[in-house]
Formats: C-alpha cells, sequence, structure tokens
C-alpha cells in the first residue's frame, strides 16, 4: 500500500506499507500470509474475483489487535498516519474527522478488495502531462487525486477519499476553455476582487451551456422544420473561431506571473510556489459527512509547473495544493482511452 506522506508536506516522497505476500510452491500451491498489523506475518487468504479484481482476507484477526485496546491501535495509527499525537491536534472539527476515518478504515482492516487502476493516457495538446497527485485536503489531511485530460475539460478524481467525499467521486473539473486573468498582485490579495472576476466567469459559462442547450434542441427538431444551413456556414466557423481563440490564450500564456493568495483563504501548506504559469475556472465538489448534500461550486485552478498546481474553493476560502506522484508504476497504462473511460466510471459508480 502506498500511503501520501505526512500533512502538509505534499512534495515529500510517497511512503509503502507491505499489506500481503505470496509464497509460490512446487505443484502450483501456495501460501498466503497477511502483513497487516504489529504481531508479524499471520496466515491469509487471496481470492480472484474476476478479470482485473481480487480479495484477501485475514485469517487471524486478532494479529491486528493491540493489547491496550481501541485507544493504543488508534494512537498507533495516528502516529503513522499523521506523524503526530491527538495532543499535537488542537482543533475539535479536525480530531472529529480523524477519529471518523480511523473507525471508517478499521472496520475493513480484515478484508479488502483490489481494483486495477489505469495511469491517464497523454497526448501532446494536454497543458501538462496527467498522472496521481498528492493533494491537501484541510482537516482531511494529504489525498490522492489522478488527473485527467477530456478534451476542454481536464478532471481530478480522487483514488483516497475520506468522510465528506469518498474515493472514485470527482473532485476538481478545470474548464480549459475559460481561462482566467488574474489581477496585479496588489489587487489579488484583495478576495472580493478575485471572486468577482470568478464569479462572472461562472455566469458566462452559465450563458454558454444554456445556448448550447438551446442549438441542441433546435437540432433535434424533424429536418423539416429547420432552416437550411449550408456547409461552412456561421456555427462551424464559431467552432473553429472557439477552439482556434482557445489555443491562442495558451499559447499567448506568460512563462510566469506573481501569485499570492488572497487574505482570509486558508491553506495547509504555506511553502506554495509565488508564481504561477496559468489559471482556468473550475469547479469543486463539496459535501456533508457520509457525501449528503453534495453539489459543484465555483473555484481557481493554478497551474504552478509541470509538477504543482493549487486549486482555490470559492465557497470554502480554501486552497488546495498538488504535487506530482513520481512512484514509477509498472505495467499501469491504460491499452486504449476507451479502457481508461470505463475504469473511471466503474470506480465512480463504486462510489456512488
Amino acid at each position: 500500500m502506498y500511503l501520501p506522506p505526512h500533512d502538509p508536506h505534499v512534495d515529500d516522497p510517497m511512503r509503502f506499507k507491505p499489506l500481503f505476500r505470496i509464497h509460490l510452491m512446487e505443484r502450483k500451491c501456495a501460501t498466503v500470509e497477511c502483513m497487516y498489523g504489529h504481531k508479524g506475518p499471520h496466515k491469509g487468504h487471496v481470492q480472484i474475483v474476476k478479470k482485473d479484481e481480487f480479495s484477501t482476507k485475514c485469517n487471524q484477526i486478532d494479529h491486528h489487535r493491540m493489547s491496550g485496546g481501541r485507544q493504543e491501535e488508534f494512537r498507533t495509527w495516528l502516529r503513522e498516519e499523521w506523524g503526530r499525537t491527538l495532543e499535537d491536534i488542537f482543533h475539535e472539527h479536525m480530531q472529529e474527522l480523524i477519529l471518523m476515518k480511523f473507525i471508517y478504515t478499521s472496520q475493513y482492516d480484515n478484508c479488502l478488495t483490489y481494483r486495477r487502476i489505469y495511469l491517464p493516457p497523454g497526448s501532446p495538446d494536454d497543458l501538462f502531462q496527467p498522472g496521481l497527485f498528492k493533494g491537501t485536503y484541510g482537516s482531511h489531511g494529504l489525498e490522492i487525486v489522478m488527473l485527467s485530460f477530456h478534451g476542454k475539460k481536464a478532471k481530478g478524481t480522487k483514488i483516497t477519499g475520506d468522510p465528506n467525499i469518498p474515493a472514485g467521486q470527482q473532485t476538481v473539473e478545470i474548464d480549459l476553455a475559460h481561462p482566467l486573468q488574474l489581477p496585479d498582485i496588489e489587487n489579488l490579495r484583495d478576495f472580493s476582487e478575485l471572486s468577482r472576476i470568478v464569479l462572472e466567469v461562472q455566469e458566462q459559462v452559465r450563458r454558454e451551456e444554456q445556448e448550447q442547450q438551446q442549438e441542441e434542441e433546435v437540432h433535434s427538431q424533424p429536418a423539416a422544420s429547420q432552416p437550411h444551413s449550408p456547409l461552412g456556414g456561421e456555427g462551424a466557423e464559431g467552432e473553429e473561431t472557439a477552439a482556434g481563440a482557445e489555443g491562442t490564450t495558451q499559447d499567448k500564456a506568460p512563462a510566469s506571473q506573481p501569485f499570492v493568495l488572497p487574505m482570509g483563504v486558508r491553506s495547509r501548506n504555506e511553502d506554495y510556489p509565488r508564481t504561477c504559469r496559468i489559471c482556468f475556472y473550475g469547479t469543486g465538489l463539496i459535501a456533508g459527512h457520509g457525501f449528503t448534500s453534495p453539489e459543484r461550486t465555483p473555484g481557481v485552478f493554478v497551474l504552478f509547473d509541470d509538477d504543482r498546481f493549487g486549486f482555490i474553493w470559492l465557497e470554502l476560502k480554501s486552497f488546495s495544493l498538488y504535487s506530482r506522484i513520481k512512484v514509477p508504476f509498472q505495467n499501469a497504462q491504460a491499452p486504449s482511452r476507451e479502457a481508461f473511460d470505463e475504469m473511471l466510471k466503474n470506480i465512480q459508480s463504486l462510489a456512488t
């Protein structure tokens, strides 16, 4: 199991923890050992469920328990997961979220199901290389997000989740057709100014979506009732112009521009880059505990360099910093774009 570094150090390397091992014997036999817990290897079981899916089960769950009971187990988990003790965490809300995560994850330490995850395929037209990233999520700590490109959209899918947004859900979506022109560095410190810019773009996106929906309704009517439109007419020309404008915007973006978080925006990691390449309008998914009342809210995607980006959650007045995972996973490339898209649908359906 690959674990993110301790919060909020997103640039630190991933941590590695063995979960099980298989001893191959003669005559096609094998023994399985569970590596979970603190009492050493013990008997386990592996079952192949179907293609690209298998499960492991521990046959000696008592090896996962500690003599000091759940309290000792929680304190040990806290040191490993967060690199600190409960006394170090003064915020009551953060203590509550951490306890919820421990209770949830400890329910499944004896039986786990594994499903294959493909790395997102890249394209020369991508803004930067897609992949896996470690990101700060406030009191939830660090989580793993897969960033992939889909035409004029980029999507961040949670690989690990929390009590609010589970794994498999789309945590952020970046609208690559709507770059944002940030104000100068002094005005950028004013949250209301940034909010005004983002909400204007949000309204523009809403109008464009309405217009597109109306056009689709017109085109879906019987052919006899539609006005004749020659090839290469206004509609096709408009599409070319929009695509051209998008490319021009990215090409003309400065190599770097000053960046600072507006006053009042909270960040777990204050060591974020002070220059960025380009920003885009985007939306972030927020919800109550147990994924209740989920909604997409406006935000700002900030590309710092090839390995780091950020997202300002406007409604939460919060900032997430993401750093690329550089572990060389083998045999993880998708055999096709269709296979990757199908995998994304599957992990999202599991989450819901």
